[in-house]
């Protein structure tokens, strides 16, 4: 599915559904803007648009096979950017996943490709399609208007995973909670996978000498500041939650280590107890001949002695804290 959205300077409105067979002619004027968003492409639209900008085909390649990480290609005439919003579903067992949106910026022009449906395009659709906020001050502007929406979205992601990370740091001291360890490793790898997108995406922002990777108006240059910021927080984010998802991992082996030398110290010391009746009771239990083994005296005196060798063990192993 095709759809297009075109900004005329000449008379400041936005015009939408514009048949491609009329792009270049509206391309002529360079204060115009158009953008093109292509959904759930099929390879014929994608390179019906191809032939129309003259797109790479190695561009083209990648828009069809999904990239694992975030770049920026210059072919002098257009850049090609590659970026990744996120979906997150705490429910199911890959609970994040990536979605990739490909972007060709032109003079005058912006086509994004995607496979899936990006809940910021859908209100970016609804916006360009009455306002011209975003298409008035050149692709530039779009352009971060789009990578910023997409930004966005990771920050309610990132406020789930710290309440859960405060959750799971409250559970561990709780001898009943169970599965834990794979919460934790869940909320690992969910980390893991957001500062391998997310790293990339900030470098093709990030300034070289003062200088950016691609051509951005005086105008707009603050917006680009602020998509940096928020970049910024969002790497620091899942670098403060790794760290601690790390130091809570930690601090529930030290607490499972601790409980289970606890119980072991308490199974060794009825060992320890159990050891010197288990071997009174056996020597008197031996089929042979015993002095006053007739004596009814003799199961009493017997029975007495284990109370007191137990009650002085008990009371040696209270004295040296060992029980």
């Amino acid at each position: 599915m095709i759809k297009t959205y075109l900004y005329q300077q000449e008379n400041q409105e936005m015009k939408v559904n514009i048949p491609l067979k009329d792009v270049q002619q509206h391309l002529k004027n360079p204060e115009n803007l158009l953008w093109i968003d292509i959904y759930d492409l099929h390879n014929r639209e994608l390179y019906e648009i191809a032939k129309l900008f003259d797109f790479h085909p190695l561009a083209v390649e990648d828009c069809l096979h999904d990239s694992p990480r975030a770049k920026m290609d210059d072919y002098e005439d257009y850049k090609f950017f590659v970026f990744h919003a996120l979906r997150y579903n705490e429910e199911s067992d890959n609970e994040i996943t990536t979605l990739e949106l490909n972007v060709f910026v032109g003079p005058n022009y912006v086509v994004t490709i995607h496979k899936h449906k990006l809940k910021w395009l859908g209100q970016m659709d609804a916006i360009c399609s009455r306002h011209t906020k975003y298409m008035k001050n050149g692709a530039d502007l779009l352009l971060y208007a789009l990578i910023d929406g997409i930004t966005d979205e990771y920050f309610p992601i990132l406020d789930r995973i710290g309440i859960r990370i405060d959750e799971l740091e409250d559970e561990i001291y709780d001898e009943g909670v169970r599965g834990v360890t794979e919460e934790f490793l869940a909320l690992k790898r969910t980390i893991i996978l957001i500062r391998r997108v997310i790293l990339p995406q900030r470098r093709i922002f990030l300034t070289v000498d003062g200088n950016w990777k691609f051509d951005i108006r005086e105008d707009n240059r603050p917006f680009y500041t602020d998509l940096i910021d928020h970049l910024e927080r969002i790497v620091d984010s899942t670098e403060t939650f790794r760290d601690l998802v790390n130091s809570a991992l930690d601090t529930y082996y030290s607490i499972i280590n601790a409980k289970s030398s606890e119980k072991l110290n308490v199974l060794t010391l009825i060992s320890t107890i159990m050891l010197p009746l288990t071997f009174v009771t056996g020597f008197f239990g031996m089929n042979v001949p015993l002095p006053y083994q007739h004596s009814p005296l003799a199961t009493v005196i017997i029975f007495l002695l284990l109370i007191i060798l137990t009650w002085g063990m008990w009371k040696y192993f209270k004295k040296n804290q060992l029980l």
